[in-house]
């Protein structure tokens, strides 16, 4: 059975620690070959955008920009439908690779055999 991962990330930088924990625990599983999607929701929506992972800071933890590209090489990152439209977030604004949808998608990832869920 395929080790398959699912974390759901509604912290930015209003809950620094809890966001990055949650890039970390990302970023560690791709690198340890889990099946890996992270769901930006919530504040964590920013971070789709170009630069915005970068202005991110917390001592004693992993650059979040380089965190979010592990996750972009090796797994996939979604932004939430609704949290991109209440910030007005287009996929053309949007860093390569990451793409949009909504909780049908959420819930069809989630529900998968094989498949363990984080919220973050």
């Amino acid at each position: 059975m395929a080790k398959k991962l699912v974390i759901k990330v509604t912290a930015g930088a209003d809950s620094p620690e809890r966001c990055s924990q949650a890039f970390t625990v990302a970023a560690v599983a791709v690198a340890s070959g889990v099946d890996v999607s992270l769901w930006l929701t919530g504040e964590s929506a920013w971070f789709a955008l170009p630069g915005r992972a970068a202005e991110f800071e917390l001592p004693h933890a992993a650059p979040l920009q380089d965190l979010l590209a592990a996750i972009v090489a090796g797994g996939r990152v979604t932004l939430c439908t609704q949290c991109a439209a209440r910030r007005d977030i287009t996929e053309k604004d949007v860093i390569e690779g990451i793409r949009i949808a909504g909780a049908q998608v959420f819930v069809q990832e989630t529900m998968s055999d094989g498949t363990q869920a984080l919220v973050y």
